[in-house]
C-alpha cells in the first residue's frame, strides 16, 4: 500500500521515538495487518488522519503530535524545567562563579560557602535569583520548544529510512540550533547574573543591575559574551538531548523487562530523571572550558578570551570548579528532564526517548 505524501510526513518523527520498529517495516506495512499503521485504506481518509497520543491524565485534551499545541506544551515544560532548576542552584552557582573569578578566595566549595556566608550573610546565598530565573526561563522555553520543531523539521528533510538510520545526528542537529536560538533569549540575563554574583556591591539585583551594566558597558555589551556562551551551551545542549535519547533507549531496551508503553508513569518519570542525570555529567565536562571563559569576560570590563587563557591556563580553563560543576548540572540536568517530562505526562503527552506508546488515529 502506498503511502500519500502527508501520512507519510506525519509518521516520520515517530522513527525517533522508537528503536523496535524498522524503517522498511513501517514503510511496507505489517504484512499480517496491514491497517496497523494506517486507519484506513481510503486515500481521502489517510490524507486527513492525524495520529494523537492517548493519555490517562489529559485536562486540556488531547493534544496532535506536532501541532502548534504540542510545541507550545514543550514549550511551557522547557520554562517550568529550566527556569525553576536553574534558581534552585542558585547559591552552587554563586560559588561555581566566585570560584572561577577569585581562586585565592574562594578556594574550595566548602570555604566558598563559608566566605559567603561570613560576608554576606544566608541572603547573599540567592543574589542574582530574578536574572537567572528569568534568563534561564527564556532559554528553556527556547531549548525544548525549538528541540522538537527541530527534530522533526529535520527528519522530514531526510525521510525515513535516513532519519531512523541517522536519529543520533538529528538529535545533534536539532539540538544545536535550537541551543542557538535559546542563547539569545539567555545572554542579557546571563550577564546581568555574573556581575551581580561576582562583584560585591556593583548591585542588589536585576532592577538595579540591568541599567548600571547598560550605563557601564553599554547595550552590546550585554551580548560580549554571546560567543563564549554559545561555545559552552551548544555542545552542552548537544551532550544533553542526544546522550539523554541514546541513554534512555538503552535503559528501556536493557535495563527495563517491559516496554515503555507497559511501565508506569512514575517509572518512566525515574528513567528520565536518571538518564538526565548521566547526561548531566557528561555535558559539565564537554562545556566547562567555556564556562570559565563567560563567567571571566562577564565579570571583567574590556577582556578578551586571549586574556582569559592568559589568567586562567589551559588547566584552569579546563578543571577551576569543575567538581561543583558536574554536582550542579547532573543534579540540575536530572530534574529538567524529569520535570519536563512530568509536563509532558500532565498534558496527555508522551515521555521523552525510549519506545513511544501505541498510537491511535483521530476519531
Amino acid at each position: 500500500m502506498a503511502f500519500s505524501d502527508n501520512s507519510r510526513q506525519s509518521l516520520i518523527p515517530n522513527y525517533l521515538y522508537t528503536s523496535s520498529v524498522s524503517p522498511s517495516s513501517l514503510l511496507r506495512g505489517n504484512a499480517s495487518n496491514p491497517n496497523t499503521l494506517l486507519p484506513s485504506t481510503s486515500p481521502a481518509k489517510q490524507q486527513h488522519s492525524n495520529f494523537m497520543i492517548p493519555a490517562p491524565s489529559e485536562p486540556f485534551g488531547k493534544i496532535e503530535m506536532y501541532s502548534p499545541r504540542f510545541y507550545a506544551a514543550c514549550t511551557a515544560g522547557g520554562i517550568l524545567s529550566c527556569g525553576l532548576t536553574h534558581m534552585t542552584v542558585t547559591p552552587l552557582d554563586l560559588v561555581k562563579c566566585n570560584m572561577q573569578i577569585d581562586p585565592v578566595k574562594y578556594k574550595s566549595i566548602s570555604s566558598g560557602f563559608g566566605v559567603l556566608l561570613k560576608e554576606q550573610g544566608v541572603r547573599g546565598f540567592f543574589r542574582g535569583w530574578v536574572p537567572t530565573l528569568l534568563g534561564y526561563s527564556a532559554q528553556g522555553a527556547c531549548k525544548f520548544g525549538f528541540y522538537e520543531f527541530f527534530k522533526k523539521y529535520y527528519s522530514d528533510i531526510a525521510g525515513p529510512e535516513y532519519a531512523a538510520k541517522y536519529k543520533t545526528l538529528i538529535y545533534l542537529a536539532g539540538s544545536a540550533s535550537a541551543e542557538v536560538i535559546a542563547d539569545v533569549a539567555l545572554c542579557p540575563m546571563e550577564a546581568v547574573k555574573v556581575r551581580v554574583q561576582t562583584q560585591p556591591g556593583f548591585a542588589r539585583g536585576l532592577g538595579d543591575g540591568l541599567p548600571k551594566f547598560v550605563k557601564s558597558d553599554g547595550v552590546l555589551g550585554l551580548y560580549k559574551g554571546i560567543v563564549p556562551l554559545w561555545g559552552r551551551q551548544i555542545p552542552y545542549t548537544m551532550m544533553k538531548f542526544a546522550s539523554f535519547e541514546t541513554i534512555v533507549e538503552m535503559m528501556y531496551k536493557y535495563a527495563i523487562p517491559t516496554p515503555k508503553n507497559e511501565c508506569s508513569k512514575s517509572l518512566q518519570l525515574g528513567v528520565s530523571f536518571a538518564g538526565g542525570y548521566v547526561a548531566g555529567v557528561l555535558c559539565a565536562i564537554v562545556s566547562h572550558p567555556a564556562d570559565n571563559l563567560v563567567s571571566f569576560l562577564n565579570n571583567a570590563k574590556g577582556a578578551s578570551v586571549g586574556d582569559a587563557v592568559k589568567k586562567l591556563g589551559l588547566w584552569g580553563l579546563f578543571t577551576r570548579g569543575l567538581p561543583l560543576r558536574i554536582v550542579m548540572i547532573g543534579t540540575l540536568t536530572g530534574a529538567q528532564w524529569g520535570i519536563y517530562d512530568a509536563f509532558k505526562v500532565f498534558v496527555g503527552l508522551p515521555t521523552t526517548g525510549g519506545a513511544a506508546p501505541a498510537i491511535e488515529p483521530a476519531k
